[in-house]
């Protein structure tokens, strides 16, 4: 087994489609194609079902995958280390991170990267979506995470999860008593404003009112934790992201009719050169199961 092919056999797992893996490995799809069959005579059998218009994994490629993908980010990270080395640097990455996005899905990625690169320095920065766009376009970022409706056309942007909203309240709310609350609801109810929160831009991109414009604005504010504080006191409710960090006993259900929910990427500036750790960054991204 050569390294070519386990980078060969993780591309096509990423994209199951064999142009668009030779494309990505900038080789002929033919020597692709060889390798492949020369890695699945190794190990015993086929790892890919070629199907017209479709690929997929066989139950002997999904047992390999994770040894392979394993192989390849040990191969990753000498590389890098070795660059960090030869170079007399230490690798500094630039992130930003929407203010509103919470970290719970983020923890395992970041672990998993510091193993792969442990001579990087992470310099993760809090801020507001546009706020990062603007940084990453001006050079002052390496990579953000975003989860806007529209992004600037020159962003390279890698899904990594989706996140829906939900509406925080206080139990003993009525809203306790149903299982979903619908948009609806939320008119004439005590409401508390994150300012942050990008949650407006998407019922725009959807054609609906803002549920805060029938709903009465008590406070405003771009703190979190306040929100939160004040929900417990009773003094609203407020529309969340589900995976954002909840002070114990806040309640909430999911936001209905309509269903409004947030695509969470990895942003990028289209044809900036990367850095050995931001590629790294990246392709371990591309691969890391977000659930």
């Amino acid at each position: 087994m050569e390294m070519h092919q386990v980078r060969y056999f993780v591309a096509l797992c990423e994209t199951l489609n064999f142009t668009k893996a030779a494309e990505a490995c900038n080789v002929a799809q033919p020597s692709l194609t060889k390798a492949i069959r020369k890695l699945e005579e190794e190990l015993g059998g086929p790892l890919f079902v070629r199907e017209r218009g479709l690929t997929h994994l066989t139950d002997l490629g999904r047992l390999t995958r994770p040894h392979l993908e394993a192989i390849y980010e040990a191969s990753e990270a000498a590389r890098v280390e070795a660059r960090s080395f030869h170079d007399l640097e230490k690798a500094n990455l630039r992130i930003g991170a929407m203010c509103t996005i919470g970290p719970a899905r983020l923890i395992d990625f970041l672990k998993r990267f510091r193993a792969l690169v442990p001579s990087a320095v992470l310099n993760i920065h809090d801020a507001p979506g546009r706020e990062l766009s603007a940084m990453l376009l001006a050079g002052d970022l390496d990579a953000a995470l975003l989860a806007l409706p529209h992004l600037p056309e020159r962003f390279d942007t890698l899904p990594l999860f989706r996140e829906a909203y939900v509406v925080a309240f206080r139990p003993g709310h009525r809203f306790e008593a149903m299982d979903v609350v619908p948009l609806a609801e939320l008119n004439h109810e005590d409401y508390l404003s994150r300012v942050n929160c990008e949650y407006p831009e998407h019922f725009d991109a959807l054609g609906i009112p803002d549920p805060a414009a029938e709903s009465r604005i008590c406070y405003e504010t771009e703190r979190e934790d306040w929100i939160q504080a004040m929900i417990l006191a009773g003094l609203g409710c407020s529309v969340i992201p589900e995976f954002l960090p909840m002070l114990p006993g806040i309640a909430t259900r999911p936001l209905v009719e309509p269903e409004i929910s947030r695509n969470v990427v990895l942003a990028t500036v289209s044809g900036r050169r990367h850095s050995p750790a931001l590629r790294a960054f990246v392709s371990l991204a591309r691969r890391h199961q977000w659930g």
